[in-house]
């Protein structure tokens, strides 16, 4: 890996941000009072999670109206007591959900728990979707979900139990999915965490497992560190995203290990723009990639993406059926300009499509035209491609052609799809050609880089 950043690179989060340190003053211990190492428990603490009172509590009275954040921690006991069962929960601002190593924290399969009034219901099929709150919210600046790590490398985890049966059912919250897919319906499942406008938001070693739904979003806010986080999520449960952030700015996701069904990080401009963020030194498994969309109606600029490694198959052996390695998406139905982004050494293994920039995605229709602009993609390397393995490289039109700098890039399949691109290539056995493409070739040092993909951490 290069040890410098080429001139005109994307500068991402314009903090400097530094390893997260965990809160000094504890305000509220919560003990666990089970154990449940089959990830289940008995009916009546199914139908009424017992600790959702005890935790939400102690979140209350931990609010903080001031600057200091202070912690509430859920702690394992002596006599070997290590779990937590729980429906939604709120976090504060100035407050951190802090869980000890060896702790999980289980969410609640009852879906009445996650109603949202008004809405369609939870844990069913409906034409549209939003019927469920997420198992965690967060609300306010300098809040916080962290978890101790031991020197084994445990760390505390929250499972979203998404592929146990929906309480009432006898179809889990991700099969849910898969019917909704077939039956050109919306699920109605629970994200794992939701950050609503939290400035200063933290995530901190905390393994996040199983969610029904997306795991992570961050909307709205200006100031978001995922530290050490850890995502386990087989590669065919659909709608399971990684890390979204929407409408934010001055992010960070790094040294993280991302496995889901979905994509591994979807950063939005939907209702409001996207900006300054960074993705730096994570690995991800069976996912849809590193990605920018599909909404963009209110743009994505300035994004940096260095040192990141994806293979398409995760770790439990499930091969993706669509993995894919960088990636921005959009159509007229959500686009916009997204412009100032780039890749900078980026390792790809056994995925389906390499490149994807894609401004037709799902064939939508619509006044918002996407546009990708000073695209840059520096240093890539792609092994073990599967048969059939494809890239995309499609701006929307003549007026609106995508604008993409090619360095240092060596597919191991260069089969691609291009249309509509200004495309300027340096060092890369990657020459896409195609309706309205110009591609200019020129010389440069450099090279693309040397890979390896580490395992993903026992949990």
């Amino acid at each position: 890996m290069r040890s410098t950043v080429p001139a005109g690179t994307a500068t991402g989060d314009t903090r400097h941000v530094t390893e997260p340190a965990l809160p000094t003053t504890v305000c509220a211990t919560v003990p666990a009072a089970r154990t449940m190492p089959t990830r289940a428990t008995d009916q009546g603490s199914e139908t009424t999670p017992p600790d959702t009172i005890r935790i939400q509590h102690a979140l209350d009275t931990c609010a903080q109206t001031g600057q200091q954040t202070v912690a509430v921690r859920l702690q394992a006991t002596d006599s070997g007591h290590n779990a937590f069962l729980t429906g939604p929960l709120a976090v504060h601002r100035g407050e951190v959900l802090l869980l000890d190593s060896g702790v999980t924290l289980y969410g609640s399969r009852n879906p009445a728990d996650y109603q949202i009034s008004g809405k369609p219901r939870c844990g069913t099929l409906a034409s549209s979707g939003g019927g469920c709150k997420p198992l965690i919210s967060v609300a306010g600046a300098n809040a916080g979900i962290e978890a101790v790590r031991a020197a084994d490398g445990s760390q505390g985890r929250i499972d979203g139990r998404g592929d146990q049966t929906v309480l009432g059912t006898t179809t889990s919250w991700w099969q849910l999915a898969t019917d909704a897919q077939k039956a050109g319906s919306n699920q109605n499942n629970p994200r794992l965490i939701q950050a609503d406008d939290s400035d200063n938001f933290t995530l901190y070693h905390v393994d996040l497992l199983s969610s029904p739904n997306f795991h992570v979003v961050y909307n709205g806010g200006n100031g978001f560190t995922a530290w050490g986080v850890r995502i386990k999520t087989p590669a065919g449960a659909r709608n399971t995203d990684g890390i979204d952030p929407a409408g934010a700015t001055n992010v960070t996701i790094t040294d993280s290990f991302i496995m889901d069904g979905d994509d591994g990080i979807a950063i939005k401009g939907g209702n409001r723009s996207s900006s300054n963020i960074t993705v730096t030194n994570n690995h991800f498994y069976g996912t849809h990639g590193i990605s920018i969309g599909s909404e963009t109606t209110s743009g994505v600029t300035n994004v940096l993406f260095r040192d990141n490694t994806l293979t398409g198959t995760d770790a439990l052996g499930t091969t993706s059926g669509s993995s894919t390695g960088i990636r921005i998406k959009s159509s007229p139905a959500n686009g916009g300009r997204v412009t100032g982004v780039t890749y900078l050494n980026t390792c790809l293994d056994a995925v389906r499509a390499p490149l994807v920039f894609d401004t037709h995605y799902s064939g939508g229709s619509g006044p918002n035209a996407p546009w990708f602009t000073g695209i840059t993609v520096d240093g890539v390397t792609a092994t073990h491609s599967p048969s059939g393995a494809k890239s995309t490289l499609v701006g929307l039109d003549r007026t609106r052609p995508l604008e993409l700098t090619l360095q240092h890039v060596n597919l191991d399949v260069t089969t691609a799809t291009a249309a509509n691109a200004r495309i300027t290539a340096t060092d890369t056995n990657l020459h896409p050609s195609g309706p309205d493409v110009t591609l200019t070739t020129t010389n440069g040092p450099g090279a693309a880089p040397t890979c390896t993909f580490p395992a993903f951490p026992a949990l």
